[in-house]
């Protein structure tokens, strides 16, 4: 095997590794939001932003989000944080009462 084969054959495996890494995932997590008109498509919106996500869909009855994405691209906390931005308490991270109060009023949700 001359060594240009090689170097092929060799980039051609990487390759194929670095594609066997990558990883859909899929995960559910709290999404605060008061009305379905307004705040699920700002939240979805937010979500869908973010490089890496395949799909994210908000229930206003439950409050979850359900989220799915490519690891290698981004993760869950990233989405939290762009969400939260748009002013909804987003999993772990918390929107800022500036953000919050920039929310429509059928989409307040703290008591």
């Amino acid at each position: 095997m001359n060594m240009k084969k090689f170097m092929m054959t060799m980039v051609a495996v990487l390759a194929m590794s670095a594609a066997v890494q990558a990883k859909t995932v899929k995960t559910t997590f709290k999404v605060g939001g008061g009305c379905t008109d307004m705040c699920k498509p700002r939240i979805e919106g937010a979500a869908k932003k973010v490089p890496g996500v395949v799909s994210a869909k908000w229930n206003q009855k439950t409050q979850k989000l359900a989220l799915v994405y490519d690891n290698t691209k981004t993760n869950a906390v990233k989405v939290e944080k762009a969400i939260a931005a748009t002013g909804h308490d987003a999993g772990n991270v918390k929107a800022t009462d500036a953000a919050y109060n920039k929310l429509p009023g059928c989409c307040k949700y703290r008591k």
